[in-house]
């Protein structure tokens, strides 16, 4: 099953195969923060900002969650990168 971002129950993105696809795109478009509690000092982990989430889905009608994914990936690798 496919996977989107979500913000309460509007889907904000394309529909990609897998959570991880999601998750990567979310981190490159600065959505990702790392956050540490108490017990985890040592590992942050990665949490959605805002109370966006990532969800199950189904792809809107002709919509091809593979291709999203591809089109994604070449446009990240197209765009600049700034360090």
């Amino acid at each position: 099953m496919p996977y989107a971002l979500f913000y309460q129950d509007a889907k904000l993105s394309k529909a990609y195969p897998t959570e991880a696809d999601v998750w990567k795109l979310a981190r490159q478009s600065g959505l990702v923060v790392d956050t540490v509690s108490e017990e985890e000092k040592s590992s942050p982990r990665p949490v959605l900002d805002n109370d966006y989430e990532i969800r199950p889905c189904q792809p809107e009608p002709n919509e091809d969650p593979v291709k999203n994914k591809a089109d994604a990936d070449r446009d990240a690798r197209l765009e600049p990168r700034l360090n």
